[in-house]
């Protein structure tokens, strides 16, 4: 089990690196399943609503990078703490994303929940 833990994460790692970093549809899409159930209110289920997602995001946000701060697997799941940057400069956006893969270690199912990263915090530890 802990191998496809292991190979579970390196398929989100590279989906985040395809996909949001690359904005490259045809390799991302290769890391998800036969279906893709989307919870993100703003996005179609479906390959197609991944793909007018990261057409949208090559249009706006060009240079939009997304690092991943943590990641965890645990069964069908991966969890991604991430820093989102849309525009370099900008303070950006704490984001968790949570993957569900198949038998097949593709992806089928996301959900996201996001912070804008603000200007100042009551603490020093930081969204990280």
């Amino acid at each position: 089990m802990d191998s496809r833990l292991e190979s579970n994460k390196q398929t989100v790692l590279a989906f985040y690196e395809a996909g949001l970093n690359q904005k490259d549809f045809a390799t991302a899409a290769t890391f998800i399943g036969d279906r893709y159930v989307q919870h993100n209110p703003r996005i179609a289920d479906g390959i197609e609503g991944f793909e007018a997602f990261l057409s949208q995001l090559r249009t706006d946000f060009p240079a939009l990078r997304a690092e991943v701060k943590n990641i965890f697997a645990e069964g069908d799941f991966v969890i991604a703490h991430v820093h989102g940057v849309r525009i370099p400069g900008q303070l950006g956006t704490a984001i968790v994303d949570i993957f569900r893969l198949d038998e097949h270690g593709k992806i089928i199912e996301h959900w996201d929940v996001m912070q804008p990263i603000p200007e100042t915090a009551e603490n020093k530890n930081g969204m990280f």
